[in-house]
């Protein structure tokens, strides 16, 4: 069958026009936004990517169109399908079709650390003798891409997100993914373009909790309170986690050096084993919790968990080292809610306890871009030296009053004793980068798209 994707170069669209091309199918698709690491993978697979959207790109004529939910009326290639009667579907409900009836469906929901449980998952079961299909939100470095078939395996794993399907389905993509296993690491304010409110987050996550059969279990973060107040009345059995003693999975002994995380598992009050992990801060400890719960309910036993543990590479754009230049090295990490860039920037200070921190945030996300985050945001770099913010992404679509203030955010962290620079686009950064840096430096990027290629700009900027 022939499938095209608009808007193909988005992580999760592209990873599912790849894991479609592996079943057998054509695919061609097209997008206005095309960048690595996505780009670079679908042409590696031949998949040709048409430049913007185009009437012409429809032709010859898809036999069925996968509409990315960051498509709305009004863009040419939508217009032509519903104009020409091509059928059309979003990508969760190919996945659906296509992948998840039948299966073992192990989802992964929460706002952070979706990718990277996800990933340590996939790579536990693919250690453990498992053989997963998944589907995975980034680029997981121990599989070289985010997705995996193999029609054999009885398995299905993937990244959950409560982002909304399509312009013309606004349920959350999980709720297609028809989970047997729940996994949901926290739950906080996100997507302020979707939910108007806290409690509508909630009421996605609680639909998904009742999607759960009585023989599926929900893996929960029991150190969060939103999670646990969602539960109430979950019609499936629950099994929590956290670093709390009360939680069903409780981690204790937790040590962290400049490479690695290491604790010991308790279950149920009874100690069963004492792992190490090349991941920093308390996110990954909790994420690796979630991790055994799921491989154990499966039979994975702790060697196989322990080799996998050792083994695991994480995932593109989650602390990704690019590289050192002029003596300073460069991250990238997809860091875009202010609790996540709290908790990478925690993770770098633990990874770099002395050296100067550098962070550079692009304020992206429909949630960030505005103000529901202002004061947020200053805290959140407690643990940088440095702090450049751009300017706000897309700024022509939001009102001046719903907008950002990143100058207001740069007086607040000034204030706490940090030097902080508002500069308008990317090279202005890394102009500014090459002057205050110094042998010896951390800079961490964090955006969740590609930051007008910063990365090459800080390294011509800083050799």
């Amino acid at each position: 069958m022939h499938i095209h994707f608009i808007g193909i170069c988005g992580t999760a669209m592209g990873n599912g026009a790849l894991m479609m091309r592996a079943l057998g199918h054509t695919i061609t698709g097209s997008d206005d936004n095309i960048y690595p690491p996505m780009s670079d993978l679908l042409k590696e697979q031949g998949i040709e990517i048409g430049a913007g959207f185009d009437r012409a790109h429809l032709l010859p004529k898809p036999e069925l169109v996968i509409i990315g939910n960051a498509m709305s009326r009004g863009n040419a290639e939508v217009e032509a399908t519903l104009a020409d009667r091509i059928p059309f579907a979003s990508l969760p409900e190919l996945l659906k079709r296509e992948v998840i009836q039948g299966r073992e469906s192990i989802v992964v929901a929460g706002t952070h650390g979706k990718s990277t449980t996800s990933s340590l998952i996939a790579w536990v079961f693919e250690v453990g003798g498992l053989s997963p299909n998944f589907l995975i939100g980034g680029v997981p470095e121990n599989f070289g891409q985010g997705y995996k078939v193999d029609r054999s395996s009885k398995f299905v794993i993937l990244e959950g997100d409560e982002y909304d399907t399509a312009f013309f389905d606004k349920r959350s993509k999980f709720l297609h993914y028809l989970p047997t296993t729940l996994i949901i690491n926290n739950i906080e304010f996100d997507h302020a373009d979707i939910f108007p409110t806290l409690d509508d987050i909630k009421t996605a996550f609680r639909r998904a909790t009742l999607l759960v059969p009585e023989n599926g279990v929900i893996i929960a973060n029991g150190d969060d309170a939103n999670v646990q107040e969602i539960l109430q009345n979950a019609p499936a059995p629950v099994e929590t986690f956290g670093l709390s003693s009360t939680c069903y999975w409780h981690a204790t002994n937790v040590r962290y050096d400049k490479e690695h995380t290491t604790f010991s598992v308790t279950r149920d009050g009874k100690q069963e084993a004492s792992l190490s992990l090349g991941l920093l801060g308390e996110f990954s400890v909790r994420n690796a919790l979630a991790v055994i719960a799921a491989a154990r309910r499966h039979g994975i036993g702790y060697d196989k968990i322990e080799g996998a543990f050792n083994s695991f590479k994480s995932i593109k754009r989650r602390m990704e080292f690019k590289g050192e230049f002029g003596g300073v090295k460069i991250y990238d990490d997809f860091a875009h809610h202010p609790t996540a860039i709290k908790e990478t920037l925690k993770a770098v200070r633990q990874k770099f306890p002395h050296e100067r921190i550098i962070a550079i945030f692009e304020p992206r996300s429909n949630t960030t871009r505005r103000n529901i985050f202002q004061h947020e945001l200053a805290t959140c770099f407690a643990q940088a030296d440095v702090v450049f913010i751009s300017q706000i992404a897309r700024l022509n679509l939001l009102q001046p009053e719903e907008r950002l203030d990143p100058e207001l955010v740069m007086r607040e962290i000034k204030a706490q004793g940090a030097e902080a620079y508002y500069l308008p686009d990317p090279q202005s950064i890394a102009n500014k980068v090459a002057e205050v840096a110094k042998a010896g430096d951390v800079i961490i990027v964090m955006s969740n798209g590609g930051f007008g290629g910063i990365h090459t700009m800080l390294r011509d900027a800083l050799i």
